[in-house]
């Protein structure tokens, strides 16, 4: 009988969470009685210069996209600073995309990547996918690590570090000095993950790929640009590896009207500035005001301690009131006391935190 390799045999297979149909069929709610915080997605949905550009763009779909993406990279570029060029700039099928392309180059049977924890899953799923070792770091109580910790987990057999900064689910950011303390100790390759940069005060770190040649950064069009379905995203690379990555990855790999809608969200920066200005009011809204301790973070949403309570009995409870966040429980090395609930809008967050009190003073 043909076999399909050991490594993939041996991956747990990804499970999302409820969707609100799923939801609202199993509490017995409406439909439009649920509120889904559960995945950092835009509440306020894409730019309508966005929506305009796919439905533009829709009588062009029986023709190949660009094959490299072209026209969006020289979008990207414009936005990014002097000194970047052309080839510094990769796009891909969403973020995760980007990221399956780079692990594709570097991982071979048996290397090893180093993943802070707790952290997205998808970075222990795709190095298990090409038939490498994750080496995991348990973050501090306040979830951060030094430079140090990492360097002692590096062997032979280390070829890539992934940090998320922000960091999904906790929030917080890498601090600058640690990162060029990896990348100037290190010849393993650094994926910096900034899909949530866009809702950080803190500046993006793509400038240090034109100093180190060990250093790619990520980011996705999911998160502030509201274009989750539409799968684009892209990573800042070091010139020299741009020859490589074409040939790593296939062809026309962002479709037509994902190009078209990621340029026009790029160019409307009123959308974009109301998107943060709605996350910087619901951060201190649900920090203020939820009765459990909040770690508010650098991201679109915010992570929760629930204790005593579990994060299974809280997200249930929540769920009966036709609210759906994260149960951080299947975050490895999380613990089981922790959901994160996305910043939706005013009425969204008020919802939240009403609902939150009621399950409190249930225990009390």
């Amino acid at each position: 009988m043909v076999k399909v390799k050991t490594s993939i045999e041996e991956i747990e297979q990804y499970r999302p969470g409820e969707t609100v149909e799923e939801t609202a069929h199993r509490v017995k709610l409406d439909v439009s009685e649920i509120i889904k915080l559960a995945s950092n997605e835009n509440v306020l949905g894409p730019s309508p210069a966005a929506v305009q550009a796919i439905i533009s763009g829709v009588d062009r779909v029986n023709t190949y996209p660009t094959v490299d993406a072209i026209h969006l990279r020289s979008e990207i570029l414009s936005h990014l600073g002097e000194g970047f060029l052309i080839e510094n700039i990769v796009c891909g099928n969403g973020s995760d995309g980007v990221i399956e392309a780079l692990v594709h180059l570097f991982i071979e049977d048996g290397d090893e990547a180093i993943i802070p924890i707790p952290t997205f899953s998808f970075y222990e799923l795709v190095v298990r996918m090409h038939g490498g070792r994750p080496v995991f770091l348990t973050r501090d109580s306040e979830f951060g690590f030094s430079s140090d910790e990492i360097i002692s987990k590096v062997t032979d057999r280390t070829k890539l570090i992934f940090i998320a900064s922000p960091n999904n689910p906790t929030g917080n950011s890498i601090d600058e000095q640690i990162l060029r303390d990896l990348l100037e100790s290190l010849d393993a390759m650094i994926i910096l993950d900034e899909a949530y940069i866009e809702f950080s005060s803190k500046p993006s770190l793509n400038r240090l790929v034109l100093e180190y040649d060990n250093l790619a950064v990520i980011h996705t069009f999911s998160k502030a640009y509201g274009l989750a379905g539409m799968r684009v995203g892209y990573g800042v690379i070091p010139g020299w590896l741009f020859p490589y990555y074409t040939r790593a990855t296939p062809p026309f790999a962002v479709n037509t009207l994902a190009e078209a809608a990621a340029i026009a969200a790029l160019r409307d920066e009123k959308h974009l500035e109301r998107t943060r200005k709605m996350v910087e009011d619901g951060k201190k809204l649900l920090t203020a005001e939820i009765p459990f301790k909040v770690y508010p973070g650098d991201a679109n949403f915010v992570l929760v301690d629930t204790s005593p309570l579990t994060s299974r009995e809280v997200t249930e409870a929540l769920k009966s009131m036709g609210i759906i966040v994260r149960d951080c429980a299947g975050f490895r090395g999380m613990g089981d006391s922790f959901i994160r609930i996305t910043i939706g809008r005013r009425e969204d967050n008020r919802r939240v935190v009403e609902a939150l009190r009621k399950i409190k003073n249930r225990v009390i």
